[in-house]
């Protein structure tokens, strides 16, 4: 590809549907339950679960655990890091869609 830019890498972690799905649903509403993303996303609860594990993982999500009353609650948030990351894998899909041809 001698004269054109090289293409941008996409982050496999972020490309994944569900997850990207979830970092996007964050990135809207900012924080929320491990309730409210079950029922918005329409995962099971186990894939919901792994899910945000490999998202707090990699630190592009943080996780607070508390109970309300004897109940367990979690509740997600985007980190800066998952901002940062959202927005860069936003750019390279950009670059990426504009580099195909029409």
């Amino acid at each position: 590809m001698k004269g054109k830019a090289a293409l941008p890498e996409i982050d496999s972690l972020l490309h994944e549907p569900a997850r990207l799905r979830l970092l996007a649903y964050l990135s809207a509403i900012k924080r929320a339950d491990f309730t409210y993303l079950l029922k918005l996303s329409g995962m099971t609860r186990g894939n919901l679960s792994v899910q945000m594990s490999k998202l707090g993982d990699a630190n592009l999500v943080a996780i607070e655990k508390t109970f309300q009353g004897n109940r367990p609650r979690t509740i997600y948030q985007l980190t800066q890091k998952g901002v940062e990351a959202l927005r860069q894998y936003k750019r390279n899909m950009n670059q990426l869609l504009a580099a195909l041809p029409d």
